[in-house]
């Protein structure tokens, strides 16, 4: 089987919907998970999210309610969105970024509607953990995070959530179908039509 790596940030809705409508998918021998803070693929990216821009902000989150109850995927925002991930990320690696933890932390996020900010002790509460603020702040937990990101921005991750798999990234909910045909087909790629996409040339660029 080919090794497969999940980068994801929990204050993605499209992670949680992947990971909720495709748990055999996500619990797989060969996959593992890693998360990463989104606003460090947007930096070096220089890309902005799309929370950031007002109109698109809006269309995304209604598409997530439609597409959650599309593939009845339990789903509710939380108070406020975006929040800040960080410590989520610090506590799911902390844990070893295992399937249940993270699936606590983003049933708690996604499926209850909860801040993992704003109710922080109330997260720490239902995984169990007691020294969260000490396991959160160790330097190696701070930099297995920043590693999880530089890696996924030298494999060319832009966004999240995304599969690797030799090499090729898989982008997005809506790229699972596309993943899941790769994996049955790992020449997938090499067709006329995609060797060509591959090798297209830009014609025009913007300015500024």
């Amino acid at each position: 089987m080919a090794a497969l790596t999940w980068y994801f940030d929990f204050v993605s809705p499209f992670s949680y919907i992947q990971f909720a409508a495709y748990p055999d998918l996500v619990r797989r021998a060969d996959v593992t998970l890693k998360p990463v803070l989104f606003a460090g693929l947007l930096a070096h990216w220089g890309h902005k999210g799309p929370a950031e821009l007002p109109t698109k902000r809006r269309h995304t989150y209604r598409h997530c309610v439609w597409d959650a109850a599309r593939r009845g995927v339990p789903f509710r925002f939380p108070p406020a969105h975006p929040f800040n991930p960080l410590h989520a990320l610090r506590l799911a690696i902390a844990r070893g970024a295992d399937y249940d933890t993270v699936r606590e932390i983003f049933e708690f996020v996604w499926r209850e509607g909860r801040s993992p900010a704003d109710e922080w002790r109330a997260l720490c509460e239902r995984l169990g953990v007691a020294d969260a603020d000490a396991l959160t702040g160790d330097p190696s937990v701070k930099a297995a995070l920043r590693a999880n990101v530089d890696e996924a921005i030298a494999a060319g991750v832009f966004g999240v959530p995304t599969f690797v798999v030799d090499g090729e990234l898989f982008w997005g909910v809506d790229a699972t179908p596309m993943l899941l045909d790769y994996l049955a087909d790992p020449g997938l790629f090499r067709s006329e039509a995609m060797r060509r996409v591959d090798a297209l040339p830009v014609a025009a660029e913007r300015k500024g």
